[in-house]
């Protein structure tokens, strides 16, 4: 992870839990699966700190129901697929300065709690 710089705020979103369809075998297929999605972002936040005002803000609330929404209304065969299309959503922001997603799938192995892929980015 990026080192924090003075006058960054790190925002963490952990354990967001959604529904899709993801995988490549027959089962998977046809039923949807509960994946964990975990996001770390980083953004200048001197104004937010000195204004209080939501405005001058990242609005964190405005990205997880994108990606909830995205999530929901998409199949993925990869999660490597479905974790690069959240990482591109959380970097379409101009504020974001780096952003991390992790994509936890639950028992997607027989006897592993599951598997994660993190991809990330960070503007230059």
């Amino acid at each position: 992870m990026t080192q924090l710089q003075p006058g960054m705020a790190r925002i963490r979103i952990k354990d967001l839990s959604v529904r899709t369809f993801i995988g490549i075998k027959e089962d998977e297929i046809l039923n949807k699966q509960d994946v964990l999605i975990n996001l770390t972002i980083l953004y200048p936040a001197i104004d937010a700190v000195r204004d209080n005002d939501i405005d001058h803000a990242l609005n964190y609330r405005t990205i997880t129901k994108a990606i909830i929404q995205h999530v929901e209304g998409n199949r993925f065969a990869l999660l490597e697929r479905l974790t690069q299309e959240l990482l591109d959503l959380v970097m379409a922001h101009p504020a974001v300065c780096y952003a991390e997603v992790e994509v936890d799938k639950p028992h997607a192995l027989r006897f592993a709690q599951s598997v994660s892929i993190t991809l990330a980015a960070c503007r230059t």
